[in-house]
């Protein structure tokens, strides 16, 4: 394989896991450096796809934020917001679990590159990427420290902690 069919990039958001995630560091991505980032940190990579995942409260939620991430080239998948009752804790939390979406779209596209870059921490997402692994699909996992389930930190190519890439990719308001 020539250097240059090594370099096909895809993105891959899972939003409300990065939500809590910024939450937790206190700061916010700009997904327009983020697409930056990624496509300038090596030469010859080109970016195949973006898609970013993302949970509704109602179908107008999020609108703007939705169509600002179209008009950068992510493709953008939703669901609605579903209440669940945590026994443990004694109240509701809402949830939409985009994972089998985020699976789906890897493999339906898989032809497509060659990198994957993989932003949350879910360890829900260990089988997947070992099995692209296995495939030669480099995956680079994005998340930050206590947030990472160890399993999807080991099955990974690369991690990247979001505070180690900060001052590339946050939000800045003018």
């Amino acid at each position: 394989m020539n250097c240059y069919t090594m370099n096909r990039l895809s993105i891959f958001v899972d939003g409300n896991n990065m939500f809590y995630a910024q939450q937790k560091n206190g700061w916010f991505f700009d997904p327009r450096r983020v697409l930056d980032y990624f496509t300038t940190c090596e030469p010859n990579i080109q970016l195949m796809n973006a898609f970013w995942y993302t949970g509704l409260k109602d179908p107008q939620d999020q609108r703007g934020f939705r169509d600002a991430l179209i008009s950068l080239g992510y493709t953008v998948r939703t669901k609605l917001l579903k209440e669940y009752y945590d026994d443990s804790s004694g109240r509701y939390s809402q949830k939409a679990n985009l994972d089998i979406e985020i699976v789906v779209d890897m493999f339906n596209t898989v032809e497509q590159y060659d990198r994957v870059v993989l932003f949350s921490g879910d360890g829900d997402f260990e089988r997947a990427i070992e099995l692209l692994r296995s495939k030669n699909t480099h995956i680079t996992v994005v998340s930050t420290e206590g947030m990472i389930a160890r399993e999807l930190r080991n099955a990974t190519d690369r991690y990247i902690d979001l505070n180690d890439i900060r001052e590339k990719i946050e939000k800045i308001d003018y």
